[in-house]
């Protein structure tokens, strides 16, 4: 039998917000490691929870041998998934209601249909996009919820979202664990290459769809800046 890398420990220096996510790893198993991958999908509360940085550790202790690459291809995704499933859900039942209450400031009728009608031109390609930036992911399937997508049709994208994502970090995070030795010296430089290069698509997605925007605006403004400039004619 092949030996094992070292057991990979992070050092202190190179922990995510203070925590040592290998020894949380080691310490919460494979339930730990669902749920917080579950409760990061989708659940209001989940945003602050480190869904890149974990899986990438969780697949780097697989290349270590401290946990079961097959086990984590197989409920990690699932955790993806059915918390997305879980925050569509909550959007549905409490979204509306928020949205249609008394005008406020952040509250608003229009904001509502205007999220019904961009996730009903937009929908399929934003639930699989935001699964690759953090932070959005977590709320992408509330506002969907609220928006009132078709469940059938957000369903679909989540589930190739949710395996594209769980299954594409953690595998990064096992290969470099076995091609690259002192992986953990890199640590936190390895978590931003990968969160980067992950929301890469997002980026240019969002980017070829407002930059027409982009660019009509910013010729306005340079429109009106020079045509302030301009002397007047005379007389």
């Amino acid at each position: 039998m092949a030996a094992h890398p070292p057991r990979l420990r992070l050092q202190k220096r190179r922990h995510i917000v203070g925590i040592d996510l290998s020894e949380l790893i080691r310490t919460v198993g494979y339930v730990g490691l669902f749920a917080i991958v579950f409760a990061e999908s989708g659940l209001f509360f989940g945003f602050f929870l480190p869904g890149d940085s974990l899986l990438l550790t969780a697949g780097l202790l697989a290349a270590h041998g401290d946990l079961n690459l097959s086990v984590l291809l197989i409920t990690l995704p699932l955790a993806a998934i059915l918390g997305d499933s879980v925050g569509y859900w909550f959007g549905r039942r409490v979204g509306p209601p928020i949205f249609t209450r008394e005008k406020s400031l952040l509250f608003r009728p229009k904001n509502l249909l205007a999220a019904k009608a961009f996730y009903e031109k937009h929908g399929g390609k934003t639930i699989v996009l935001a699964r690759f930036m953090p932070f959005i992911r977590t709320f992408a399937p509330i506002v969907a919820g609220a928006a009132e997508m078709h469940y059938s049709r957000f369903v679909t994208f989540n589930v190739v979202g949710g395996v594209l994502w769980a299954i594409g970090v953690t595998s990064a995070g096992y290969f470099l664990g076995e091609s690259i030795p002192n992986i953990d010296r890199y640590f936190l430089l390895v978590v931003a290459v990968v969160i980067l290069v992950s929301a890469m698509p997002a980026m240019i997605h969002m980017w070829k769809e407002y930059r027409g925007e982009v660019f009509r605006l910013i010729s306005s403004r340079w429109r009106a800046l020079t045509s302030r400039s301009d002397p007047p004619e005379e007389a």
